[in-house]
């Protein structure tokens, strides 16, 4: 592989001087990407599609939003063979929605190719759709690595013809355990094929995959001066947890926003916070892990084609979410990690479109804030509260273009005129005071403007939020165990509350707590204050977690993964003399 110092490098924020036409690319992939819309190459797509055609395995380093899906993808198009019915290109993803914008991508660059098939393969589909179509035959395979595994394992995936395989963010792949699946994939195909592997960063997993499994790869870089779009403005609002849902709703009332993702830390959320926003008159639905995937494909066709308009999303729900229509993200809960913030950001503000991102921070996230701003190398811009005035002048300009679409129908506006002209006339009452009674009848028994008390108290629980607020130059408080995950502070729970679990995963499985802490919580609904101490020793690991937990939570824990791995969780039965040894 090429030396970093000699790599290939490119400034993402300098548009090149080159057009598709100049990288080598077919008469017919250049008519599909003219179909699309795309002029010239981004700076990833300029470095690596030549580089792909020449035969070369790549190391490309970028970060989400950069263009590394066309820069894989179109070098594969343009070189298919359709007389091969066998796969010919793998492309393994992390997650299924990544996976099907990758396939959505293919098919659109293959719009102009015969018979070329692509084909999404991911858990949570039945796998008869997926085994029909490879007995059909198929071109490129785009899957998550679970997936690929089980039909590698059933004998239904045929990789002994591939010539072409992408492993597109790999370091995501990693993080979510799947590094020994990837392994036992790349086993199964041929060594003469070509690889591209793309990644936001390059961890030491992540350089021993490419120095083992690619040949003589050029690695291309391609520089930020930020980690966020440029296009995608930044603010953040100080409030306090039980303020979070007036402030939001004040937020959608001011903004004139399209799509809107609204994102918080734990599925259990994302109903309740959706089922909320319905509540007040707004088209709102919940995606997470919990989500049978056709209801997830439903609910995201449901976002591109306006029948909705806010998503309440977990991130690993929306992963690889790519909707034109997204001009909002909403981080409700701030994330705990940069690279999170900068996952979910990237919804917007994408392909050159305007974006904007506001976040909610409490008195005691103000270090995230930091840690974000000093990541992104950008800061954010503190917004206030939006008040009852600003409220009430859109909700009065709304108002008056109600009434003015209104009068544009000639028609009807004739019909409802004799209606009033005889209601003047049989009840003596002024033709305003009319108006002003069918205005009522209208809005119903919602006000339509807001009331000065409202006024006082948001302003009242947002001065609270303020002298909470630790200050910025180094008074940030430090959340303990018992903040919890929206930075609040709740009772800590008592430590002979808890109970000793073993998990079987340990040092040599490359776990770290975080990880533990983050596949546990998700799988089983806990918090923060449910977990106390965690011990790393050598094949498991003991995890202290309520002693009341149920048989229901502990049946969902049963199936959960990390690195990979069952974690088979049961009471910890002792055997101290073993851990005294381990722990040596």
């Amino acid at each position: 592989m090429t030396s970093p110092d000699a790599a290939p490098s490119a400034d993402a924020d300098t548009a090149p001087s080159l057009t598709f036409a100049d990288l080598g690319l077919g008469d017919a992939v250049l008519k599909a990407l003219r179909d699309v819309g795309y002029e010239t190459p981004s700076a990833i797509q300029a470095a690596t599609i030549p580089t792909l055609l020449a035969g070369r395995d790549v190391v490309g380093l970028a970060q989400t939003g950069t263009g590394k899906t066309a820069a894989f993808a179109l070098p594969i198009v343009d070189r298919l063979d359709a007389a091969q019915k066998t796969p010919q290109a793998l492309v393994l993803a992390p997650t299924r929605e990544l996976a099907l914008q990758v396939c959505e991508a293919f098919e659109k660059y293959a719009a102009h190719l015969r018979g070329v098939h692509v084909l999404p393969v991911y858990g949570g589909q039945a796998y008869g759709v997926q085994l029909s179509a490879l007995r059909r035959g198929v071109h490129v395979v785009v899957g998550t690595p679970g997936r690929i595994m089980d039909h590698l394992a059933k004998g239904t995936l045929d990789l002994s013809a591939l010539k072409y395989l992408v492993l597109d963010e790999a370091d995501e792949m990693l993080k979510m355990g799947f590094a020994e699946d990837v392994e036992t994939i790349l086993a199964e195909t041929p060594v003469d094929k070509q690889v591209a592997l793309f990644s936001a960063t390059m961890p030491p997993a992540i350089r021993r995959i490419a120095q083992q499994h690619l040949r003589d790869a050029e690695e291309i870089t391609v520089r930020t001066t930020t980690t966020t779009s440029a296009n995608t403005t930044q603010r953040y609002l100080v409030v306090s947890y039980a303020q979070k849902v007036d402030a939001l709703t004040r937020i959608l009332e001011v903004e004139n926003f399209d799509g809107l993702i609204v994102f918080v830390r734990t599925k259990n959320e994302t109903e309740a916070l959706a089922e909320k926003l319905r509540a007040r008159g707004y088209s709102a639905a919940a995606i997470s892990g919990d989500v049978a995937q056709a209801q997830r494909e439903r609910t995201v066709n449901q976002l591109k084609a306006g029948k909705l308009d806010i998503l309440v999303a977990t991130d690993v729900a929306a992963r690889g979410l790519d909707v034109d229509r997204i001009s909002h993200v909403v981080n409700f809960d701030i994330p705990v990690d940069t690279e999170s913030y900068v996952h979910r950001i990237g919804r917007t503000g994408r392909a050159g479109r305007s974006g904007a991102a506001i976040s909610f921070i409490t008195p005691r996230e103000r270090r995230l804030l930091d840690a974000i701003e000093k990541a992104t190398r950008q800061p954010l811009t503190e917004m206030r509260l939006p008040s009852v005035e600003d409220i009430n002048t859109t909700r009065l300009a709304r108002f008056d273009d109600a009434i003015t679409t209104a009068l544009g129908q000639t028609d009807r506006i004739a019909e409802f005129r004799d209606i009033v002209a005889h209601y003047v006339e049989h009840h003596d009452v002024a033709e305003l005071d009319v108006a002003a009674a069918l205005a009522l009848v209208a809005q119903g028994d919602t006000p339509l403007l807001l009331s000065e008390e409202e006024e006082r108290a948001a302003r009242a629980e947002e001065r609270r939020a303020r002298d909470a607020r630790p200050d910025r130059d180094g008074g940030a408080s430090r959340g303990g165990a018992g903040d919890d995950a929206r930075g609040e502070r709740r009772p800590r729970r008592d430590t002979g509350s808890f109970a000793k679990y073993r998990i079987e995963v340990g040092r040599r499985h490359r776990v770290e707590p975080r990880q533990i802490v983050g596949a546990i919580a998700n799988e089983g609904g806990l918090g923060r204050d449910d977990f106390g101490a965690i011990q790393i020793l050598s094949d498991f690991s003991i995890v202290e977690l309520p002693a009341d937990l149920s048989p229901a939570v502990l049946k969902k824990l049963a199936g959960t993964r990390i690195s990979g791995k069952l974690i088979e969780i049961q009471p910890d039965r002792g055997r101290p003399g073993k851990r005294r040894h381990e722990r040596g």
